[in-house]
């Protein structure tokens, strides 16, 4: 499966910015998915993921993100509202053929990463 991030870029404080995730290769029907950031300085962390039958959040952007999915486009987006300086990170993408997977350890197949920065 190959992943491409995309829909990155500069927001201010309390924006919006939707994020898109294009598979080719596979379809994505099958797979978790996940969404993770890593700021400068940080650890790679987990911000939400989708399977059949579910989703989960982290606390920090519940409420806010939103996964989703387009099956027939083999997309997976998300859309994060009331943005945060805090927020500001390298986004990934990735698939897992585990269910419900929150560690990036868990992960198979990793999208090149969006940056996404969030002025105050």
């Amino acid at each position: 499966v190959q992943l491409q991030a995309s829909g990155g870029g500069l927001v201010q404080a309390g924006g919006s910015l939707r994020l898109s995730c294009a598979a080719s290769g596979r379809t994505l029907r099958s797979y978790t998915m996940g969404w993770f950031r890593q700021a400068p300085g940080k650890e790679r962390e987990f911000v939400a993921v989708s399977w059949n039958g579910g989703m989960y959040y982290a606390d920090s952007v519940k409420g806010r993100f939103t996964i989703s999915r387009d099956n027939a486009k083999n997309t997976v987006f998300l859309q994060m509202n009331s943005l945060k300086p805090e927020d500001t990170a390298v986004y990934y993408c990735a698939a897992s053929v585990r269910v419900a997977a929150m560690l990036s350890s868990l992960y198979d197949y990793w999208g090149q990463g969006t940056q996404v920065t969030v002025s105050s």
